[in-house]
């Protein structure tokens, strides 16, 4: 019979060891992207205003970040992505929960949530501002809204999937509907929420910058629209290199946030676990043994 254990030790070694190859692989494949693009450029293959040299764009963007003008716009833009992504985060495991206990609830509210799906946010937007004005909540909410379904279908999908089997010991068991859920329900659920989640996170910066398209007196969104009015084009793609490093960090935390509570669905994170505990009980046993 197999150890689990000690599968679990040559699993782990195994990623540790895959580790460097894997890093050198994305430094090789990102130094051949970046070749090409200075071949491109320098070549006059693509046009300076379509694709600026990598050089200009790095000199813009240190124009942009040691006369704090980044920095300023970035704060704005953060603000409105992390508020949107906990409003439309938080409703949609919210309302979630509630249709997983209720399917009456859940059978009246969903057509609602499908047609805010379907509904176009650009064509939303507009309407945020002459609801809401000009600063920063209509922005927030049109993150919200399109940040809320993918918690929503993720959330409420994890907690309708529960082994029935599992539910049918633990109502033997006597567990009450809360025990039911936060000790079967929600854990087994959590991986497909945090998928909901990783993606929910990318779409609330989408959302913030679709919102300052529109109408917007700072942030990123109207840095790149401004660049791209005055046709400078390296300037443009500075910001535009600063939201895709913000949204994969934005990305990566929430991966963290998945291997550390999620800890169950990770052999290495498991791995850890395990012998975390183990260490623990045995510390445990000596102090006994001591004191006897």
């Amino acid at each position: 019979m197999t150890d689990p254990i000690a599968t679990l030790e040559i699993e782990s070694g195994a990623s540790t060891r895959r580790w460097p190859i894997r890093v050198v692989v994305h430094l090789l494949t990102f130094a051949a992207v970046l070749a090409v693009w200075v071949v491109a450029s320098n070549q006059g293959w693509v046009s300076e205003r379509i694709l600026p040299p990598p050089a200009e764009v790095l000199e813009s963007w240190w124009n942009l970040a040691s006369k704090g003008i980044l920095a300023d716009h970035l704060g704005v833009t953060l603000w409105e992505v992390f508020a949107g992504f906990v409003i439309g985060a938080a409703g949609g495991f919210i309302i979630a929960v509630v249709a997983s206990f209720w399917a009456d609830f859940r059978s009246v509210v969903w057509p609602y949530m499908v047609a805010l799906q379907v509904t176009p946010r650009v064509a939303i937007a507009p309407l945020l501002f002459i609801w809401l004005g000009f600063g920063a909540l209509p922005k927030i909410v049109l993150a919200a809204t399109i940040c809320f379904f993918p918690v929503l279908i993720n959330s409420l999908t994890g907690l309708m999937l529960v082994d029935e089997e599992a539910d049918q010991l633990f109502r033997s068991l006597g567990a009450t509907r809360s025990q039911r859920f936060f000790r079967l329900a929600l854990p087994g659920a959590l991986p497909v929420i945090f998928a909901g989640l990783k993606t929910s996170i990318s779409l609330a910066l989408i959302g913030a910058i679709v919102g300052e398209f529109v109408s917007a007196q700072e942030g990123l969104g109207l840095l790149i629209q401004r660049f791209s009015f005055q046709l400078n084009t390296s300037a443009a793609y500075a910001v535009l290199l600063t939201l895709t490093v913000i949204g994969l960090v934005l990305y990566g935390l929430m991966e963290l946030a998945d291997r550390w509570i999620v800890y169950w669905n990770r052999d290495d994170r498991l791995h850890h676990r395990t012998e975390h505990a183990a260490s623990k009980h045995a510390a445990a046993l000596i102090r006994i043994s001591k004191n006897q």
